[in-house]
């Protein structure tokens, strides 16, 4: 079921000034038109658009996912220390991580990684080679005290991920879900609008043999969005990971790791669409596909009108918002070009000639469309979209896996 809402009912609050400790675009057009709301240094509210933004991109995230064939769980987000003693990676992270003592005496971990959550879990349920390979993800808010958090939510101390891990009995199968999902992710941040590159990277804390990260385009220079590593048997001897082969013998499981910072992509889309007024949302990401704007709500003709549009967009499964508030026509622009909703129409003056104003956000240009033809006219352009990008999907998945083998090649 499609979304749609009045303006008035909506929970949206745009800011008249851009606050002062906003540093880069994103941020500052985060914060003024209303998708997050700062609670402490590093730590954000999502409000209603914003959180709407963030289920639309954990649903592309799903849908590209889910084709590789791995499976969604839910981890804890606290953690316990004795899984971190296990791996001895406390050392390594240090004061990046958040924990208290619980009433038992007990050390616990607010989650800043899941490797030795998700081994706990595969090590007590996998021990046949018969039973591998196996991927599993989930989507899941992580904790870590950054010494200096910046840039809005791409440098917070609490944020949202998409960590994917894969078990495999050797190389080759660790090498065939990498590249799986390596592709996925070209996917995902084509269909996000997100503007990238890939290229080697250290591995860091996380440790393997080899590693790539992706990078947005931005402000913010070296905007990571996703990174994925080979990790070996670098957690699999530590955590005690084994299974027994085809003769019997036991051996380490062979790991790989996937994340996407799922809040980081956010700003990185806002960081490559938008202009002087405001956002730009793609429009596979943005809160509502249309915004109905009616010049005067207190005049008969075109409260009807707008009232007729919006049902009948509810019944069409559009994402619509109708802005119901009796206000000044300028304020009404003004948000309605930062809040960035791809389709805008107009109702107004040239309601007496039986047309609306359709606006393209992305485009200056307007049109008159006839009322009668406005919701095909959105049905028309919402489906040449949807055509395009499946033809870029297309055409996506084969330069990649063409690309993928070239590369290996050289290797």
């Amino acid at each position: 079921m499609k979304s749609q809402i009045k303006w008035s009912e909506a929970f949206i609050r745009t800011l008249k000034e851009t606050p002062k400790e906003a540093e880069t675009i994103s941020h500052k057009l985060m914060l003024k038109a209303g998708l997050i709301s700062k609670v402490a240094s590093g730590v954000y509210s999502y409000l209603p658009l914003g959180l709407k933004v963030l289920r639309k991109i954990e649903k592309i995230v799903r849908e590209e996912i889910d084709q590789t064939g791995a499976c969604e769980l839910l981890l804890p987000a606290l953690q316990p220390e004795s899984l971190w003693k296990e791996s001895g990676r406390i050392s390594l992270l240090g004061k990046d991580m958040i924990n208290f003592i619980d009433r038992h005496q007990r050390r616990m971990f607010l989650g800043p990684t899941h490797e030795e959550v998700i081994i706990d879990v595969v090590r007590k349920r996998v021990h046949s080679w018969k039973e591998l390979p196996i991927v599993l993800y989930q989507i899941q808010t992580k904790f870590r005290d950054e010494v200096r958090p910046r840039f809005g939510v791409v440098r917070a101390r609490e944020f949202l991920m998409k960590d994917a891990y894969s078990f495999d009995a050797d190389q080759e199968g660790l090498d065939k879900n990498y590249e799986k999902m390596r592709e996925a992710y070209e996917l995902i941040f084509k269909r996000c609008g997100i503007k990238c590159q890939s290229q080697k990277a250290d591995s860091g804390v996380m440790g393997g043999r080899f590693s790539e990260e992706f990078v947005a385009e931005g402000e913010c220079k070296e905007l990571e969005i996703g990174h994925i590593f080979k990790l070996g048997d670098t957690y699999s001897k530590k955590l005690k990971l084994f299974f027994l082969d085809k003769n019997g013998e036991e051996k380490p499981m062979i790991m790989g790791c996937y994340g996407i910072g799922i809040s980081r992509l956010m700003a990185a889309i806002i960081e490559g669409n938008y202009d002087e007024d405001g956002l730009i949302w793609p429009r596979s990401v943005s809160p509502y596909s249309v915004l109905l704007l009616p010049m005067n709500m207190e005049e008969k003709a075109i409260k009807d009108t707008t009232e007729e549009l919006y049902r009948s967009l509810q019944k069409n499964n559009i994402d619509v918002i109708m802005d119901d508030r009796i206000i000044s026509p300028g304020i009404k622009f003004k948000d309605g070009d930062l809040l960035g909703i791809p389709f805008r129409i107009l109702i107004g003056k040239e309601l007496k000639n039986g047309k609306v104003e359709l606006k393209l956000r992305r485009e200056k240009r307007t049109e008159l469309v006839k009322v009668e033809d406005i919701l095909q006219e959105i049905k028309k352009l919402k489906c040449k979209d949807y055509q395009q990008e499946h033809e870029n999907l297309k055409a996506r998945k084969t330069t990649i896996s063409l690309t993928t083998k070239t590369q290996r090649l050289k290797e």
